[in-house]
């Protein structure tokens, strides 16, 4: 099986959006169309630059994405890369994909002069933590959220 990733472009909107559906199902969320819409043309608008996404195709079929924002830092010069979405089909998980994403994320942040990656997920999503432990360092911070 081969698999191609690249950039999110117009014409990716129909397997962009089942993807991004199914995976805001996954954490048991929705949003309305609007910020499906929003979101859409911030990944491929070339006037919003710091917005990313990249779409995983394997043998043509639409089987992952992820979702990545570059932002400044205080503690750093150079920007910070946020990995905010990653999802792999459910038929497709344990064989490469995520960790697949994962490391054209890392590319893009090294090309574009941004070393830092980082990502947060759910305690209990054990599945994905087990990649993430081996291609990421789990940090101690917690994180918290206006109520």
């Amino acid at each position: 099986m081969r698999l191609e990733i690249s950039p999110v472009t117009p014409g990716d909107r129909p397997d962009w959006q089942d993807l991004w559906t199914d995976y805001l199902a996954f954490y048991e969320t929705s949003v309305p169309a609007e910020v499906y819409d929003t979101t859409f043309h911030r990944l491929c608008a070339d006037d919003v630059p710091r917005q990313n996404g990249l779409i995983a195709r394997q043998d043509g079929q639409a089987v992952g994405l992820v979702h990545y924002i570059y932002h400044p830092h205080n503690w750093k010069i150079e920007d910070v890369c946020y990995l905010q979405d990653l999802y792999a089909a459910p038929g497709i998980r344990g064989t490469g994909v995520g960790r697949a994403l994962i490391e054209a994320v890392y590319d893009a942040a090294d090309r574009n002069g941004t070393p830092s990656v980082y990502w947060l997920t759910q305690d209990f999503n054990s599945r994905a933590r087990r990649l993430y432990d081996r291609i990421g360092v789990l940090t101690p911070f917690i994180k918290y959220a206006r109520g």
